[in-house]
């Protein structure tokens, strides 16, 4: 064992960001498959998740070890722990909600609109001012802006799309309606904005890589120092949201998108 085993997930997640570069190529995908799909450890064996990570299972026990846990057992406790009780599915929370009388619609909008105020004060202190500005220098320069965020991050990327649309700045909102892949409309002078939360939607993953193979500059906008994206030399935009009953809003994070939308065309005019 490497090293004492993380007691949070948020220690854990600190030292996955800390080791992830130094990893050799199959560890480097144990990395990368628990930083994308958390939800899965809880729940699957071994053999299930080394074979969805394309690595033997000796190589997933290995990244237990290295992440300081005795082998695969440990580190699945510390996710059946933390996430499964955090993030139940949507019965389950409704249940709860009205388990503990926190159902009613004025109840749940006092704890959204104190939520979403704490979650702003976070952006306001934790942003890094350098890391805004050179996002915003790289976008309002690009030819295109290709918007990408998938399930909870969509309405952020169809929001910015539509407020670059109003501004008459170029941009393209990337989704899934009927499979249509758009990745060829990337090309030389473009940019990225990638948007991924945990846990972490393995398309927008994708899409980022292959722009970033392209030499295309992305714009991530994700939450902890183990996103995915975090490792594809991108310029990254962290926030996080304070959820409310395990149901995370989205104050904060439009906030930002309106911040970026804002300034860009303010740059280019």
């Amino acid at each position: 064992m490497d090293a004492l085993p993380p007691t949070t997930i948020e220690t854990f997640h600190l030292r996955l960001g800390d080791i992830a570069d130094t990893l050799p190529k199959r560890l480097r995908q144990c990395a990368d498959f628990v930083a994308s799909n958390p939800e899965r450890i809880a729940v699957s064996t071994v053999a299930e998740l080394s074979s969805a990570a394309g690595v033997p299972p000796s190589a997933f026990v290995r990244f237990c070890q290295i992440m300081g846990f005795k082998g695969f057992s440990g580190m699945q406790r510390l996710f059946r722990d933390a996430h499964a009780p955090r993030w139940p599915d949507y019965p389950t929370r409704i249940r709860a909600l009205h388990e503990q009388g926190q159902d009613s619609p004025s109840a749940l909008l006092a704890e959204f609109v104190e939520a979403g105020r704490h979650s702003l004060e976070n952006l306001a202190t934790s942003l890094d001012s350098k890391a805004l500005e050179a996002a915003v220098e790289t976008l309002a320069a690009a030819r295109t802006i290709h918007l990408v965020g998938f399930r909870r991050a969509f309405p952020v990327a169809s929001y910015m799309a539509y407020a670059l649309e109003k501004m008459e700045v170029p941009a393209m909102l990337h989704g899934a309606v009927g499979h249509i892949d758009a990745r060829h409309a990337l090309v030389t002078g473009d940019a990225m904005v990638a948007i991924t939360f945990a846990p972490y939607t393995p398309a927008t993953v994708e899409l980022a890589t292959y722009a970033r193979e392209r030499g295309i500059p992305v714009i991530a906008i994700t939450d902890t120092l183990a996103s995915p994206l975090r490792r594809l030399d991108v310029t990254a935009l962290c926030v996080s949201e304070i959820d409310v009953g395990a149901f995370r809003a989205l104050s904060a994070t439009l906030s930002l998108a309106t911040t970026l939308v804002v300034a860009i065309g303010a740059r280019r005019s």
